[in-house]
């Protein structure tokens, strides 16, 4: 699981972090610190040095495991998504659509981060993963665009989201 807010709400991200600590915990208290440091490192766009979001969860080829245990938690950890998720939209209802007030402009270059990671440019572009390009392209959002070197601006809500993306942290 990632999520990849554009500004950074301390009581959303913790919300995110616990609802999956306590499902992980849940089966197997040593599941959580394990999959957060997997989703840190699978979660980067390496040619940035960032992650593209906040990740908590990753977890790929346990073949050591019980399968009917680790089925029951996928299960489980799917399940956490809506009510993880509720809360953070509720959240968010009344709060202005673009935090600092820029617009549409200023919130474009971060509405593709989710996307980056699949599409890597080497000898053409091709998808990371064998996945078709013209599925990852279409969820982007209706405008986005890339900034090459964006820096924003010292101490505004987007530096403290950038902040958060280039140094992993323990939410929870």
């Amino acid at each position: 699981t990632d999520i990849i807010p554009s500004y950074l709400d301390l009581d959303d991200i913790k919300h995110f972090h616990g609802t999956y600590k306590e499902e992980c915990n849940r089966h197997n208290p040593e599941l959580d610190p394990k999959f957060k440091v997997w989703a840190d490192r699978y979660f980067v766009i390496s040619q940035q040095d960032e992650t593209r979001g906040l990740g908590r969860i990753f977890f790929d080829d346990l073949n050591d495991c019980n399968l009917c245990l680790l089925f029951q938690f996928a299960k489980d950890a799917v399940n956490s998504v809506v009510p993880e998720y509720g809360p953070d939209r509720r959240s968010a209802q009344g709060r202005p659509v673009h935090g600092s007030g820029e617009g549409v402009a200023a919130d474009a270059p971060r509405t593709v981060r989710g996307v980056q990671p699949c599409v890597r440019l080497r000898d053409g572009v091709r998808a990371q993963g064998g996945g078709r390009i013209e599925s990852i392209l279409t969820s982007l959002p209706e405008t986005a665009r890339w900034e090459y070197g964006h820096k924003p601006e010292p101490g505004s809500p987007e530096a403290d989201i950038m902040d958060a993306f280039k140094h992993p942290r323990k939410w929870v």
